[in-house]
Order: structure tokens, then sequence, then C-alpha cells
């Protein structure tokens, strides 16, 4: 490695507030609130059972993971330490690769919510060009240091709080109009039943929890890891939690289930409420609302792009491809080529998808699907990954231990992996039947294996590196451990 190129020793930029606020916009999504809320009243049902039964476990297993093991990489260190450093390069590239493909959906809807607050009717085509614009915003404020770049997360996570609570606000004022709800909110309405919409967006409630770990990919810019990774799971869990329930029945009040559009959920709720409070006013004070909601979805995959670039560049695959996946820039220590490469995936897949179903919302759901799928893979080593640490590492401090014993450590551990694996059934069980099946399981089943192929092809390319990496924290692991 030359000298320009000898990584900086990491500035400790997070404590628990900002580790707070960068969880918060990472797993609070308001590209999913149309999703949970056209299942109608029962999806309010749907998020306090998916809660107790995967969001909890999930923060008990990453706490004591991101704990225990707090340096750079994150879920890949994690695997990594349990399974070797095999599959902890392709739990690596899978968790970043992900991001590259979600990037596109996620930026549809930005470019649906333009065109819902500002009364435009833009050209599929141009629609594509501003995708494609946001990319690389993306890209560009994720190589620029992270002292200044968190605060674009820490911004994003304030205005999410604050546009779904004012939905969940405006919400509770509706119910006192005379018009009422939109739909009705009767004890029997909350009952779940799985139907074949609900099973089609079912998923997205799952998927809408994940990203406690992604913290933890960087570890190393943690002012007390320790201490501060399990506070922070605990109090942007709880916040997170009510925000989305408060947020779903927000929507519910003021849209009917019928007229939500999943990829515009939140501005078509704000609007109509607006009107029913400030008259004439409401146009200008719901166009800053739409401006807030749009400034979120560059926010949230802002912070999902730091965090997988960081645990890429951890995994040390520079003898793949030299320069370019553990590159970082010498002034200010991001990894820059890695961000690039990441928008140039993130490029051709909005430019394929495009082409393939030229139209807006089936180019949401397909790459917003395929992503999601990419996306579980690693999780499915990173729950077994709690119980193999215990047995391989049982004297490694762990400032945190999930509750209840050997119990819980395999109770929270089932009930992760099973969240996981329902998730990625659904999304094959239950396609949008709006999309022709070939595309849609042709896609999502090839890009899938493609993705997943690559992964392995990086790690026997880089194998002896890699290996020599894993050896060496082996050693330093070994070094660490407190005498017997």
């Amino acid at each position: 490695m030359s000298e320009a190129n000898a990584p900086v020793k990491k500035k400790k930029v997070f404590g628990l507030f900002s580790m707070v606020l960068f969880a918060v916009t990472a797993i609070l999504v308001g590209d999913t609130i149309g999703s949970s809320a056209a299942m109608g009243v029962q999806g309010i049902t749907f998020w306090i059972i998916l809660a107790v039964l995967f969001f909890i476990p999930y923060g008990f297993a990453t706490a004591e993971l991101g704990a225990a093991w707090p340096d750079d990489g994150g879920i890949y260190v994690w695997v990594r330490e349990a399974f070797g450093p095999m599959w902890g390069t392709v739990t690596a590239w899978l968790y970043w690769v992900n991001v590259a493909l979600w990037a596109p959906s996620v930026f549809v809807l930005f470019a649906n919510t333009m065109e819902t607050a500002f009364n435009l009717k833009v050209n599929m085509w141009v629609e594509m060009g501003i995708v494609i614009v946001l990319i690389w915003v993306m890209v560009l404020i994720g190589i620029i240091p992270l002292k200044f770049s968190k605060w674009v997360p820490n911004a994003s996570a304030v205005v999410k709080i604050v546009i779904f609570l004012l939905l969940g606000v405006a919400g509770v004022a509706v119910l006192f109009t005379s018009k009422g709800a939109a739909n009705s909110f009767a004890l029997k309405n909350f009952i779940p039943k799985m139907s074949l919409d609900n099973l089609t967006y079912l998923p997205v409630v799952i998927y809408s929890f994940m990203g406690f770990e992604l913290m933890s990919s960087v570890g190393d810019s943690i002012q007390n890891p320790k201490k501060d990774v399990p506070k922070m799971i605990l109090l942007s869990g709880v916040t997170i939690l009510f925000v989305y329930v408060f947020a779903t029945f927000g929507v519910l009040a003021t849209t009917p289930v019928g007229k939500i559009n999943i990829t515009t959920g939140i501005v078509d709720a704000l609007l109509p409420v607006f009107k029913a409070v400030l008259g004439s006013a409401a146009r200008p004070v719901f166009v800053v609302a739409a401006l807030c909601v749009m400034f979120t979805f560059i926010g949230n995959m802002v912070t999902w792009s730091i965090g997988s670039n960081e645990s890429l560049a951890a995994t040390g695959m520079d003898a793949t491809a030299p320069g370019i996946f553990g590159h970082r820039n010498a002034r200010w220590d991001t990894p820059d080529y890695a961000f690039i490469l990441m928008g140039v995936i993130a490029t051709v897949t909005t430019v394929l998808t495009y082409v393939l179903l030229n139209q807006a919302n089936g180019a949401f759901w397909v790459i917003f699907v395929l992503s999601s799928v990419v996306f579980l893979l690693p999780y499915l080593l990173m729950f077994p990954a709690l119980i193999k640490l215990r047995s391989k590492f049982p004297d490694h401090p762990r400032p945190y231990k999930v509750p209840w014993g050997n119990f819980g450590l395999w109770l929270w551990t089932i009930l992760s992996e099973l969240g996981v694996l329902f998730t990625l059934a659904l999304f094959f069980l239950a396609p949008d039947p709006t999309i022709p099946s070939g595309v849609y399981y042709g896609v999502v089943i090839g890009a899938s294996i493609v993705s997943i192929a690559v992964g392995f092809i990086l790690y026997f390319r880089s194998k002896q590196k890699i290996d020599a990496n894993y050896l060496k924290s082996q050693q330093e692991e070994q070094d660490h451990l407190p005498a017997a």
C-alpha cells in the first residue's frame, strides 16, 4: 500500500445522540409507509405483531454482536469471525450490492413525490434521468469525510420523525372533523387476515425493521461502542416502532385504502389534512412538507451507502481489483472507489429496469423486491453467528448479552431467522399481479443468483489476502483475551 493510501486513524465522530439519529434514518423509511397502510387498519396490528416476533429479537441479537465486535465492518466481521472469511466476504458483498440495487427504487419515489407535490407530469425517460442524477448525488455525499456526511443522516432522521409525527397528529385531528376518519377503526378491522394483498405487502413491514447493524459498519468512528451500541438500539428501536405505527394510523385516517399509492403514500395523506386545517394556505405548507419528504429519501440512501461501503472496504478484497474495494481517499479516508462503483451499478440497474418494464410503478416494485431479496440474504448468516460466536469465543468480552441466558440466545436467534425466511418466501410466493410474472421472477431470481456468484468469485480471486487478514484478526483476538 502506498503512503498516500495508508489508512488514517479514524476520528470518533459518533456519540450516542448521533448514533440514534443514524439508526433512525436508516430504519425509518418513508418508502414503505404506503405499502403498510395499503393493508388497511390491520396493518397497524401487523406492525405490533412483527415487532414482538422479529424487531425486538433482532435488536437483542445486534446489540450483543455490535457491543462485542465493534470494529469497522459490522456484519462482515461478525459472519467472518463465526463462519470464516469466505462467508464473511460473500455477506459483505451482498450487503453492499443490495444498496446499489435498492437506490433506484428509492429515487423513483423521490421523482413520484416531486410530481405529486408540484402537479407535474414527467416523461418516463425524464424520470429515469432524475433517478440517475440522485444516484450520483448520493455517491458524492458519501465520498466526503464522515464528520460532514454524517449530518445528512442526522438531519434526515429529524425531518423523518417530524413528518411521520405530523401524519399521526393529522390523523388524530381528522377524527374530530365532521367527515371523520377515511377508514373505519372498528375493532374488527384490526384483526389481521392473510389475504393475497397482505402477503404482497407484509414483507415490506419486516423489511422496514432492518438496519440496526448498519451503525457497527463504522464502529471505529463511534466514541464508546461497547456501551453505546446497546443503548442506541433500545432508544432508536422504541422511537422507530412508535413512529411507524403512528404514521400508518395517520395515513389510514386521512386516505381511503383504495386510494393509497404505494409510491406516494405520505404526500397523498398530507395534502387533504393541510386543506382541512389551513384552508387556502395549505398548498405552500404542503410543498414544504413534500420537499422534506424528498430530502429524507436522499438521507436514507446516504446512510445505507456509507454503512455498506465501510463493510465492503473492511474485507480486504483489493487483491481482486487493486484500488477499488478497499481503496480509501488519502485526504478524507472514505472508500471513494467503492462509492463510484456503486453509482455505476445503480445507474445500469435503473436503465435496464426502465427499458424492460417501460413503466415507473413496475420499475419501483421490481427493483425494490430484487434489492430486498439480496439485502436479506446476509442476515441468514448474521443471526446464527450469534450462537456460533458464543461457542467459538466463550471468553470474549461481551458488555451486553441477550436476555434469558442460553434459552434466550436460541429463542431470539430462531425468531430472527424465521422472520427473514418468511419474508424471502413471501417475496417469491406473492408477486405484484400487475407485473408480468416472467419479468418479475426472471429479474429477481436471475439477478440474485448472479449477485451471489459474484460474491464467491470475489472471494476466491482474493482468497490469499482475505485469509491472511482473517488469521491476523484471529491472532489479535487471542492476544486480547483475558488470561485464564
